[in-house]
């Protein structure tokens, strides 16, 4: 489907329901994204079409957004090699030569592999205070142990320093004590049976943290634990005081310390309502955020945007296209609406 479906595409519910079916199977990751494979995919008429777009009389920004808005990653990567091969020319320095704005940031993050576009991301954040809480944890808690580590690998490779270096030098407290165990990846697996006592015994002894033993309760249970555990943990400390463990977070920490555990909070109870929040955050700026809009867009769009817009519509009433459409001006609209694919009736 099209973004230029419009109206015209068939419900999100109807679209979602259609692909269950595949979800828990292992071959089919990623069936709740809006982005697929594109099945009569021709790497070379792709590459040609490219080439078209910025030597011919202007730039055809369409076209580019069209080639790489309805291809997967991994054929934009084909893509990539074939027009190198061809023209002997690499394709994302010749379309960041053609493009500008915000425009070029998206076709550079679409030409980028998973893994750079996060391993940039994470460094970038880390080295800008401002952004450091909110991008660490997005890409930190909510990507796969594979995801991570390979992320983690590119980091070293490109800035010549370890994540972890930069984690401990750029943060302190609680907030890098959170990193650094997130960064270790040892959150347990599920089971697929809940440990009920041991739900009990993880909210008595986040009842008792007082003093210095507060981080020393809060950091490992919420960074090793599987996320299953940790929604009893939470329905079971709401029975037994009386509030929401969020309430707990906001009354015993404070600063990036809270900002980071209430964001992990968040991305454990519901990662697509998560993201659908910092989407709404990025879209009632003064000036959209440009930054969070692409990376979400682009880092979910085929895995659970789908998802993403259905907890979007839900809570704000309103879809996640027309928010874009009202929102988002300039060259970088159509890319952005290709990539969210249709509004949600």
């Amino acid at each position: 489907m099209s973004a230029s479906a419009g109206k015209m595409g068939p419900s999100l519910t109807q679209e979602i329901l259609s692909h269950l079916g595949l979800a828990s199977k292992t071959a089919a990751w990623g069936t709740l994204g809006t982005l697929r494979t594109f099945l009569n995919f021709s790497v070379d008429k792709d590459a040609q079409r490219l080439l078209r777009a910025i030597t011919g009389q202007g730039v055809d920004r369409s076209a580019i957004v069209d080639v790489l808005t309805n291809r997967s990653r991994e054929q934009r990567q084909l893509i990539s090699r074939t027009f190198q091969e061809r023209t002997q020319q690499d394709l994302l320095k010749s379309l960041q030569a053609a493009l500008s704005g915000n425009l070029e940031r998206i076709v550079m993050a679409l030409l980028q592999p998973t893994a750079q576009f996060d391993a940039q991301e994470l460094r970038t954040a880390l080295k800008a205070s401002d952004s450091a809480v909110d991008v660490a944890i997005e890409i930190l808690a909510t990507r796969t142990p594979p995801q991570l580590q390979e992320c983690l690998a590119v980091y070293k490779h490109d800035f010549q320093v370890e994540a972890v270096d930069d984690i401990t030098s750029e943060t302190n407290g609680i907030l890098q004590d959170l990193l650094l165990a997130l960064v270790k990846g040892g959150r347990d697996s599920y089971s697929g049976i809940i440990d009920y006592n041991l739900a009990e015994q993880d909210v008595q002894a986040l009842q008792r943290a007082e003093g210095p033993s507060t981080e020393e309760t809060w950091v490992p249970l919420f960074t090793q634990r599987n996320p299953e555990h940790l929604i009893q943990v939470f329905e079971q400390y709401q029975r037994s005081t009386g509030q929401e463990l969020e309430e707990a977070v906001q009354n015993r920490f404070h600063g990036d310390a809270q900002a980071a555990l209430l964001g992990l909070a968040s991305v454990i109870k519901n990662t697509p309502l998560y993201f659908a929040d910092k989407l709404h955050q990025a879209l009632q700026e003064t000036e959209p955020n440009y930054q969070v809009l692409i990376r979400i867009l682009i880092s979910r769009c085929e895995t659970d945007l789908l998802s993403i817009r259905a907890e979007f519509k839900k809570k704000f009433g309103k879809s996640l296209y027309s928010s874009l459409q009202d929102a988002v001006k300039g060259d970088c609209q159509s890319a952005l609406l290709a990539l969210c694919r249709a509004e949600d009736m």
